[in-house]
């Protein structure tokens, strides 16, 4: 389990950040392990049902936290892949993210990313590649 006080670090690392503005909300975070959840409201299509954007979002989100712990702090963690499969709806509630470490090497790190809705219902399944480089 993750240090509430380092989970405080995420959350205002992502303040006026995208992140922020999807309401997503850090629960565990390591390198092996990155948890948050992330509202339906506000992230939804025309139809009210969670946007598929939003759960994208929620997943590079997650799988950068992730490969920025595992980089370290001298190096930074950027995206270059990620897809996604949708493969229910989610129309209320939350949605809860959880990025597992597939691969953490020297110069990249991958992860999947499961998103469920509060019944634990598969939403999304993500996979997300980052580089890891020099600041």
């Amino acid at each position: 389990m993750t240090n509430p006080e380092d989970l405080a670090v995420f959350d205002a690392a992502h303040k006026g950040t995208l992140a922020e503005r999807m309401g997503i909300e850090f629960v565990e975070a390591s390198a092996e392990r990155v948890v948050a959840r992330m509202p339906v409201e506000g992230n939804t299509q025309p139809y009210g049902l969670l946007h598929g954007g939003a759960s994208v979002v929620l997943a590079e989100t997650l799988g950068s936290v992730g490969a920025a712990i595992h980089a370290g702090p001298e190096r930074i963690a950027v995206g270059i892949e990620i897809n996604a499969t949708h493969h229910r709806s989610a129309t209320s509630g939350h949605v809860t993210g959880v990025a597992t470490r597939l691969h953490g090497g020297r110069t990249l790190a991958s992860y999947e990313v499961k998103v469920t809705d509060e019944q634990g219902r598969l939403v999304c399944t993500s996979r997300i590649t980052c580089i890891l480089r020099d600041q």
